[in-house]
């Protein structure tokens, strides 16, 4: 899975920013995960989350936590989204024990997903590098642009869009973390990071 992969910023910025999703392998454990989703989810959600879904469903801000469970099947992806190393060391704690059997992705700055991996006592077993952009970058949106859309995997949130939000804040027509929550409802599978973008927002505006 590498669609929390290319997350742009700046060390300082990308060092509260955590990804874990988990999935099953198809025709190896898939029939009957879904059960083992709903616990990953439920065991999720007791370390303070800053987003969560599932792409089939929604966000946790368009989408009930009750409609997402219900909709989970065998071939769902759950997200959750972490902004500190503490809440994703004591989540994959819980995981170990729980041992679920479900692939699990946490999508980070590299060492720091090591240092969660050792904490926790697990051993990753595949590391995957994003190499940046490549190509006519002069195109691309400022870099502050994409800070913020690239927290979507699947670029559902619009260069323009956010843009626009700047401007909205700017005017003081909006509070960032309430710009930054109009941004992650266009994720629809949870990986957007509101409070990292409300922080960016910020920085943006300044």
């Amino acid at each position: 899975m590498t669609h929390t992969l290319h997350r742009e910023g700046t060390r300082s910025n990308l060092s509260g920013d955590y990804v874990v999703l988990a999935m099953s392998a198809k025709g190896i454990n898939e029939k009957g995960s879904a059960e083992k989703m709903k616990r990953f989810l439920k065991m999720g959600l007791t370390h303070n989350l800053a987003n969560y879904g599932d792409m089939k469903t929604g966000n946790s801000l368009t989408t009930s936590i009750e409609a997402i469970m219900d909709n989970i099947k065998d071939t769902s992806i759950i997200h959750m989204v972490y902004s500190t190393k503490e809440q994703v060391i004591a989540f994959l704690k819980e995981l170990r024990e729980a041992d679920l059997g479900l692939s699990v992705v946490v999508s980070g700055l590299i060492d720091e997903v090591n240092d969660c991996c050792k904490e926790a006592g697990l051993r990753p077993h595949t590391v995957e590098y994003s190499l940046g952009i490549w190509g006519k970058t002069d195109k691309l949106p400022d870099n502050k642009i994409l800070e913020i859309t690239t927290m979507c995997g699947h670029h559902m949130i619009a260069s323009r869009l956010v843009e626009n939000m700047i401007r909205e804040v700017k005017r003081g027509k909006k509070t960032s973390p309430e710009a930054a929550q109009e941004l992650a409802k266009h994720c629809c599978c949870g990986v957007f990071n509101p409070k990292r973008a409300a922080e960016l927002l910020e920085t943006a505006v300044k």
